[in-house]
């Protein structure tokens, strides 16, 4: 079965991990993306084996005084999927004209 290409949002979420950003609140950051969408994006993320995660010892969060983090890294599969899915946003944008606006009177 063919592997089902990633939305623009899992695409988001899966780079900001990429580049270093590593729980929840600080990809919600990164993104701009509500909790509601970041979060079951994570979980689909780890169950498909893009993303692995491993909770902090609970000893930091307690002397920090919040609740533990659960920390994301990309796997070597997350990496490759998110380097098609980027190529396959560049062509998108390759196909688009460079000046939106003269679309706005367009028919359609």
């Amino acid at each position: 079965m063919p592997r089902k290409t990633l939305g623009i949002t899992t695409v988001q979420v899966l780079h900001a991990v990429a580049v270093g950003t590593r729980y929840g609140f600080d990809i919600m950051d990164a993104t701009g993306l509500p909790s509601g969408t970041v979060y079951p994006a994570l979980s689909r993320l780890e169950r498909q084996g893009l993303l692995r995660a491993k909770w902090e010892s609970h000893l930091i969060a307690q002397r920090e005084k919040r609740p533990p983090r659960k920390y994301y890294q990309i796997t070597p599969e997350g990496k490759k999927r998110l380097l098609a899915a980027a190529e396959k946003i560049r062509a998108v944008e390759r196909t688009l004209p460079r000046d939106l606006a003269s679309l706005e009177g367009a028919g359609g």
